[in-house]
């Protein structure tokens, strides 16, 4: 059965490092056999349809390619629509009350326990704030990511470890959502 995926790449085509032209990823990506690829900004989304496999396999077989094809390891993770429709619905915060920028998602690679982020002093970066969803953590940041002091925190490697996490905007969030309608 064919089924459509998000490849959220981690980390590539920032401040000159890791450079993926898309043009290349979607190149990479059809020629590991999958169809109907689509990238969406230079930040590392892409959509494709597959035939087989599953998410872990999938993010596997792209995460070889992309060592073997460009010499430098990225973090992959893929989902299928259904997961992304399913975030997107089940987000705490008011997004359509919100500007973009505010609402981020940082998918994870694997369910997270709420202990991970017991330490965090959630009313010491107020207005600021955060709620965990399925491998997925949802942001509220009113004056942006790049100035948010809990993203910050959130980012830190003790409280990712042994996690892939990849972050991005409601624009973005709500974009993937319809690239992978089926």
């Amino acid at each position: 059965m064919t089924r459509t995926y998000a490849a959220l790449l981690r980390g590539i085509n920032v401040s000159g490092h890791k450079k993926v032209p898309m043009a290349d990823l979607r190149a990479l990506i059809e020629g590991l056999g999958h169809g109907g690829v689509r990238t969406y900004l230079q930040s590392g989304n892409a959509v494709f349809t597959a035939d087989g496999g599953d998410a872990e396999s999938l993010a596997a077989g792209l995460r070889t390619a992309i060592e073997e094809h460009f010499g430098f390891a990225v973090d992959v993770l893929v989902r299928d629509g259904a997961y992304l429709r399913a975030v997107a619905d089940a987000c705490p915060f008011p997004a359509a009350e919100l500007a973009p920028k505010q609402l981020h998602v940082t998918y994870f690679s694997a369910p997270v326990d709420p202990e991970r982020f017991a330490a965090v002093d959630r009313p010491a970066y107020a207005p600021e704030e955060f709620r965990l969803g399925d491998r997925a953590l949802y942001l509220y940041a009113p004056d942006g990511l790049g100035r948010s002091r809990l993203a910050d925190r959130l980012a830190r490697p003790r409280v990712n470890q042994g996690l892939v996490a990849t972050t991005r905007n409601w624009n973005t969030v709500t974009q993937l959502v319809e690239m992978t309608r089926d």
